[in-house]
């Protein structure tokens, strides 16, 4: 093999390992693989705890972990060989790039998956019987694959000082409540307050609003501390967890924005335009959630608005070929500027998530702002006569108009 086919061998791998686009068929397999085989391990460690299921199916047991220790050292050893492909750390020599990979909580993740297969193998005679339940740590490995659960580590890792912050004042509250019975029971009760170390247990109990009973006040003064430690408790707990809900729907926002501000910015039509223009068309999107099989649009019926294809996969029906376009596409946004006739039907091939843009909104964005309308006009006259069937995009050659009608679509209004 040569170092060309080498190379990309080794970039397809890290596409498919590590950056699949959303389209991409062999990414999406290899991620389902390794989800389904993740929640089996997940199954068979949580039911190899109960003796009778482990005395009946311990060979099913070995075989599943096994295959899977093979399976997962064949993903990390792989993850590790394209590390250098990384954006970050493709300035680095290969050997640095993997070294700086390793340490990095996910790749750390995958490496204690199965390290406890090989210390248990390397040390037979050990009873290391407890390394079993931390195979439980492949249950990680489903961050990994979902954007949920990475956005939530975003978010509490955004607050880390604001719920370091909490943890401190909590710690506090703990400390006084404690205090307080310590001096209000310790006499009553010596053995459940005579310390202060041993009235935060009950401080902690009741702070969580848990309330144990295992040890309460019994003197009336211990009775009123307890009542305000507990509807301080309320409060106090309700502080990280309202700082964490903000930050998480936060990055969710975040995050839809970038994709959002990504699909617009690569259309050609709106590539030209400055920060705040595409601001301004983004606002005018409306969501819609079509399922498989559903027809977006119909040969012959009016174009009048564009799509972006925010997940999944539509099929274009064109006379003599069929077009299919994966997350991020878009198609019919000349539709914008002309309510002409479409020449192809776009059928969703699996469950989709489009953003739409009705002409109507786009042209009274156009008028209220001429510079856009400028911008706009200047780019589509570029594309007038070319051929607009193209992996990233339009719908048909339909849509596009003669200069002359073009200006009249344009033209903004007094």
């Amino acid at each position: 093999m040569t170092d060309r086919q080498s190379s990309r061998l080794k970039r397809r791998i890290f596409e498919i390992l590590e950056a699949g686009a959303g389209g991409d068929t062999t990414s999406k397999i290899v991620d389902r693989v390794l989800i389904v085989l993740i929640l089996i391990n997940v199954v068979a460690v949580v039911l190899e705890t109960v003796p009778s299921m482990r005395a009946e199916y311990w060979r099913t047991f070995q075989i599943i972990e096994i295959a899977s220790v093979f399976l997962f050292t064949a993903e990390y050893l792989t993850r590790l060989w394209v590390a250098d492909e990384h954006i970050t750390l493709r300035h680095m020599p290969p050997y640095r790039a993997r070294i700086n990979y390793a340490i990095q909580p996910a790749a750390l993740i995958d490496l204690f998956a199965i390290l406890p297969f090989f210390v248990g193998f390397l040390v037979p005679a050990a009873d290391l019987r407890f390394l079993r339940l931390f195979r439980l740590m492949r249950f990680l490995k489903l961050v990994r694959y979902s954007p949920a659960l990475r956005s939530l580590g975003h978010a509490i890792a955004s607050e880390k000082r604001a719920l370091l912050a909490c943890l401190v004042i909590l710690f506090g509250i703990v400390l006084c409540a404690a205090t307080a019975l310590y001096l209000a029971e310790r006499h009553a009760q010596a053995d459940a307050f005579g310390s202060i170390p041993r009235a935060m247990w009950w401080a902690i109990a009741t702070l969580t609003t848990v309330g144990y009973g295992d040890t309460v006040p019994i003197t009336w003064l211990g009775q009123v501390i307890a009542g305000i430690v507990m509807v301080v408790g309320y409060g106090l707990f309700a502080l990280p967890v309202g700082i964490i809900a903000t930050a998480f729907a936060r990055e969710i926002h975040q995050r839809d924005f970038v994709v959002t501000w990504g699909m617009v910015a690569r259309v050609p039509l709106f590539s030209e335009l400055s920060a705040v223009e595409i601001a301004q068309v983004m606002r005018l999107l409306h969501a819609q959630t079509v399922e498989a099989g559903t027809m977006i649009a119909r040969a012959g019926e009016p174009a009048h608005s564009m799509y972006f294809l925010g997940s999944g996969e539509v099929e274009i029906e064109l006379p003599r070929e069929r077009v299919r376009l994966h997350d991020g596409a878009f198609f019919g946004e000349v539709a914008v500027l002309r309510k002409a006739e479409r020449s192809a039907n776009v059928v969703a091939i699996s469950r989709c998530r489009l953003l739409l843009l009705e002409a109507e909104d786009l042209h009274r964005l156009m008028e209220d702002q001429p510079g856009i309308a400028a911008r706009i006009r200047e780019v589509a006259e570029e594309r007038l006569g070319k051929e607009i069937i193209t992996p990233g995009g339009d719908l048909v050659k339909d849509e596009l108009v003669e200069d002359d009608d073009l200006a009249d679509v344009d033209a903004p209004t007094d």
